[in-house]
């Protein structure tokens, strides 16, 4: 426990493994008094692995990872809005990518995450797709920073919510069961044809809803667009994958009782996240991937063609 930068190592281990408050006192701080390591040695100690975490994750390369999609969503800490992006690659290996703060999701925000991301060496363009939750700021920025042609799949989740929370409760599961149907199918046309049947019912219940669903509608169907096949979908169908992990952030700092600054706010994320890749596994369908950026080279192909005709 007197070696500095083992204990520290440990403690944090420890801490991000969940350990209980209770716990925590028995099993660290008590036994750490017993060495002569005093509870605010302790809290030193968190403060200098968190930090070193923090700063390994700003300054960690990116030259080597393909992107072949990007989840990007919000975490709230502390009154504070954190932009994550989370990789997918070639290989069907997920990356924790970066992080940036800012009172709210909006579109300065998600501009510097994308530009601390590039700069540190990832490749990002209109060809890598973009699994987000729907916030306007962060789309925004996305079409402006890589164009018309970019692929974005609004995420299923958030919308099945989002629309059934302008629907009065008695139909809610039907709006729900409409939905996730519309979805499962394999075929665009077969998709697009029930989702079209779905806003026809929606709009007679509540145009909002409708409208709702419209907006959305060809970034819902982005992934059958490309003709992935239904296991890989499941991957990349929701920012659900960074929910997960968001998951595991709530987790780890259950023992926070109040975030005293930003920096405690980013030292913390930055140590789950990178303890959180430790459990990454090969996603399902990753088999599919080749088959999924050809497709994405025939979209591309498609939409300059028309480009140039129109």
């Amino acid at each position: 426990m007197q070696q500095t930068d083992g204990f520290s190592q440990q403690l944090l281990g420890q801490a991000l493994a969940g350990l209980s408050g209770r716990r925590y006192r028995e099993t660290l701080l008590n036994a750490a008094e017993a060495f002569g390591v005093s509870p605010s040695a302790v809290s030193e100690r968190l403060v200098e692995a968190t930090t070193q975490q923090l700063k390994d994750f700003r300054e960690r390369r990116l030259e080597d990872f393909a992107a072949v999609a990007v989840f990007l969503d919000t975490v709230h800490r502390g009154g504070m809005a954190l932009v994550v992006a989370l990789g997918l690659d070639v290989q069907g290996q997920k990356r924790a990518l970066g992080f940036w703060e800012g009172a709210t999701e909006n579109a300065e925000v998600a501009e510097m995450l994308l530009a601390d991301l590039e700069g540190r060496g990832l490749k990002l363009n209109a060809k890598v797709l973009l699994i987000i939750d729907g916030g306007k700021g962060l789309a925004k920025t996305l079409k402006s920073r890589y164009g018309r042609k970019l692929l974005v799949q609004r995420c299923t989740i958030h919308k099945d919510r989002n629309l059934q929370a302008h629907l009065p409760k008695k139909y809610g599961k039907e709006a729900h069961r409409r939905f996730r149907v519309a979805l499962e199918q394999n075929d665009y046309k077969a998709a697009e044809k029930l989702l079209r049947q779905l806003e026809k019912w929606l709009r007679a219940i509540n145009e909002s809803a409708a409208d709702s669903l419209l907006e959305a509608f060809g970034e819902l169907l982005a992934l059958h667009r490309l003709k992935v096949p239904a296991l890989l979908r499941q991957t990349l169908h929701s920012t659900n994958p960074i929910e997960s992990l968001f998951s595991r952030v709530r987790l780890c700092e259950k023992n926070i009782k109040r975030y005293r600054d930003s920096h405690m706010a980013q030292r913390w994320l930055a140590s789950v996240l990178l303890y959180g890749e430790k459990s990454f596994r090969t996603v399902k369908g990753h088999e599919h991937i080749p088959a999924l950026l050809a497709n994405i080279e025939v979209e591309h192909a498609s939409l300059s063609y028309l480009k140039s005709t129109f």
